[in-house]
């Protein structure tokens, strides 16, 4: 295994990681509606890195499964569902929101790293194909650590001082 299907391999890891929290965390905040509905859609993007880093991890010999599969379903979204209105006008829930957007951001910056060491790669190893897929994809990496970071500028003068 070479640097590149290190790189490739701990990015999808990365991707996969934070695709799943922001399917937990929109199902846990789904009475904070832009969380809920925002999150929904960035796993989409984190989905589709997933795939198209199976796609170019082919070309080096690495055989990486595509995004996952796994969505809640059944019965415990339901529950959490309805935790998350019972407790909506305590401030517990206001911290753990910040909690959990914290720990969506570091993944986030965590992806954005892979994905700017996977462009220098590319850049070094003059491969095309590296280059455009970080091209393609690192942007939204970078709008993921965006809205995390502004939902947590926003919402933390609020949660804190209530307190």
């Amino acid at each position: 295994m070479n640097g590149i299907t290190l790189t490739l391999r701990a990015l999808d890891h990365g991707e996969r990681q934070l695709a799943r929290e922001l399917v937990v965390i929109a199902e846990r905040h789904s009475t904070e509606h832009e969380v809920h509905h925002v999150a929904k859609d960035l796993v989409t993007w984190s989905n589709e890195h997933c795939l198209r880093l199976a796609e170019a991890a082919g070309h080096y010999g690495l055989d990486l499964d595509g995004p996952s599969r796994k969505s809640a379903s059944g019965l415990m979204p339901t529950i959490q569902e309805k935790a998350a209105e019972a407790l909506g006008n305590r401030p517990e829930p206001g911290l753990l929101l910040l909690r959990d957007l914290r720990g969506l951001h570091l993944g986030a910056v965590g992806n954005s790293l892979y994905w700017d060491m996977l462009a220098q790669a590319g850049q070094a190893a003059k491969d095309a194909r590296l280059l455009e897929l970080a091209a393609s994809c690192h942007p939204q990496t970078l709008r993921q650590m965006r809205w995390t970071n502004t939902m947590i500028k926003n919402l933390s003068p609020q949660v804190i001082t209530s307190l």
